[in-house]
């Protein structure tokens, strides 16, 4: 899931793990099934995804046109499912190793396309602050290479 905004910052027990100004605020999920190529289309679409306002305010500039950086955020809590009962479960979620594998791809492949990328911690119990611009928020699912 993606947010645009005007300002975003991530903290882990009171210290500042990462922050930014305009850009993305990306909260990324990790399936049992992704793969670096999921993560490298990923990374693509969202330094190319024109949702930045142009001099018209109409959304036709990217990330990179708008000069923003995106604040990458581990969040398996987008995986889960509450089809039964009350409690989440998280089984469609990747093991702890394979997770921060790919979302160390991500980051790379993002900064890859020249976005500059700050990040949480993953594993961490952390609190983001952030103000949405617009609001804009966007889901985006990557399978089998392919956005959904």
């Amino acid at each position: 899931m993606i947010q645009r905004v005007s300002e975003a910052g991530v903290s882990v027990d009171g210290e500042t793990t990462g922050s930014i100004g305009i850009g993305l605020v990306v909260l990324a999920g990790v399936a049992a099934g992704d793969t670096e190529t999921d993560a490298e289309v990923l990374a693509r679409k969202i330094a190319g995804l024109r949702i930045f306002p142009d001099d018209e305010h109409k959304m036709n500039r990217s990330i990179v046109d708008a000069g923003g950086a995106v604040l990458l955020v581990s969040q398996f809590t987008l995986l889960a499912d509450v089809r039964k009962g009350r409690r989440p479960a998280f089984t469609a979620a990747a093991p702890p190793d394979q997770a921060a594998r790919l979302l160390g791809v991500l980051a790379a492949e993002i900064e890859a396309e020249g976005v500059a990328v700050q990040h949480g911690r993953f594993g961490a119990m952390m609190e983001l602050a952030l103000v949405n611009d617009g609001p804009v928020t966007i889901v985006i699912d990557v399978e089998d290479g392919k956005v959904l």
